[in-house]
Formats: C-alpha cells, structure tokens, sequence
C-alpha cells in the first residue's frame, strides 16, 4: 500500500482542481488511478465517498446559482436506477462493465461535438434520460458526469449554474451510491492521504475558478469527460 499512497494524493488532489474549475471531472480525473490503487470495486466505492465530499465543499460555496427544480428533475431519475446499478456492479465482471459504460460515454459525447443539431437531450425527457444514465454510470463505474456533461452541452446551460446544481446533484447520487454499496475496505492511511489531498486540490481550484473563462471551462469538460471515457475502456480491455 505504500507504494500506492505515492500515487493516490496526485490523482485525487488533480480531480478536485478539474471538479472546482469545471464543475464535474474529480471521478473522470482520479477514479482511473483509485481503481488501479485499490482494486475496482473499492476504487469506485472511494470515488463515491470523495466525489461526496466535493460535492458538499463546492455547494457550500456556489448554492446560491442552484437552479433547485432542474436538479431534483435530474436528480429523481437518478436515484430510482441506483439499486439496480449497485446490483449489476456486483454482479457483471468488473472489465466488461467498465468496457460497455466507457463506450457509452465516448459514443454521447462524440455526438456533442458533431454540432447542436445533434443536441438530443432537451426538456424534461432529455433530464430524465441524462439523470438515469448518469446514477447508473455513477454506482456501477463511478463516473456519472459525463451524461450531465451531454445534458448541460445540449441545453446550453449557463456554466455557472451548471456549476452549482451539478454540486446538489451530486450529493444526492453519491449518498444513494453508499447506502447501496457500502464503505469501502481500505486502511486508515489511505482514507486520510486522500481526504487531505482533496482539500488541496480544491483549495488551488478555488484560485483557478476565478481566472478561467466559462467557455474554457466547458471545453475543458468536455475533453476531459472523453478521456475519462477512454481510460475506462481501455482499463477495461486489459482486464479481460
């Protein structure tokens, strides 16, 4: 464990930087390395806790652009497809789950950047099917940004309150995502080196997230989402 608690405050420190600046991205960010430190289905669950502990940080903060509606709309989808999410975790191989959610994820967001026109989540039903895919994303891989990233890119989204009600969002999936779950098995050291690198990532955000422009902000999502996406299914491959 040694070796990995060299790794775990780099990774987890970078996806607070990404959460702060962007809006969403910790998971895409350092998901990838927990998993690789600590075996997939604790990696995921300690993705969960942190992602928690973001989500409250930066709501804390930037509550007031919530826009409350929009995020119990997603929000309600979500949380009805957790338990099957936390049913198909713990029953489908790891490498093939990985494998299907990362190509999901690369497939919508390539459809983002084909133009507006492709903009296929609009209205109430486009919230519903963002909310469900990202919960089931979230509780099985960990990862349940980049469907948001989709929704916020079609409706045209202000950043800031994307920003914001992502924050809300995200408390409530990741607090569902536990309680179907469980803690995860790791020792004390790792929980504090990754708490404590979390706070200095968001610390630099904060500082970061008052120079970058909203549109580089969202470009920067994006991208990011299709990295994260990638390396999910390249883990995933290797793991066969």
């Amino acid at each position: 464990m040694t070796a990995d608690l060299l790794f775990l405050p780099l990774g987890v420190a970078a996806g607070a930087v990404t959460q702060r600046v962007t809006g969403v991205g910790f998971a895409l960010v350092a998901a990838p390395l927990l998993v690789l430190a600590t075996g997939a289905f604790d990696g995921i669950i300690l993705a969960n806790v942190l992602s928690l502990l973001v989500g409250v940080v930066v709501l804390a903060r930037t509550w007031r652009d919530v826009e409350w509606r929009r995020g119990i709309l997603l929000a309600v989808p979500a949380l009805a497809v957790v338990p099957l999410g936390a049913f198909v975790a713990r029953s489908v191989p790891a490498p093939v789950l990985l494998v299907v959610t990362g190509t999901i994820v690369l497939l919508a967001l390539g459809l983002v950047q084909l133009g507006p026109r492709t903009a296929v989540l609009h209205g109430t039903t486009g919230a519903v099917g963002a909310g469900a895919a990202s919960g089931f994303m979230n509780v099985t891989a960990g990862v349940g940004g980049p469907a948001m990233v989709l929704y916020a890119v079609s409706t045209r989204w202000e950043h800031h309150r994307f920003v914001a009600t992502f924050q809300f969002y995200a408390v409530l999936v990741n607090l569902a995502s536990l309680a179907t779950k469980g803690p995860p098995h790791l020792p004390p050291s790792a929980l504090a080196v990754s708490v404590g690198a979390l706070g200095v990532g968001l610390l630099l955000g904060e500082l970061l997230s008052r120079r970058v422009p909203a549109d580089r902000a969202s470009r920067a999502v994006v991208v990011l989402a299709m990295a994260g996406a990638l390396a999910t299914v390249v883990k995933g491959v290797v793991a066969l």
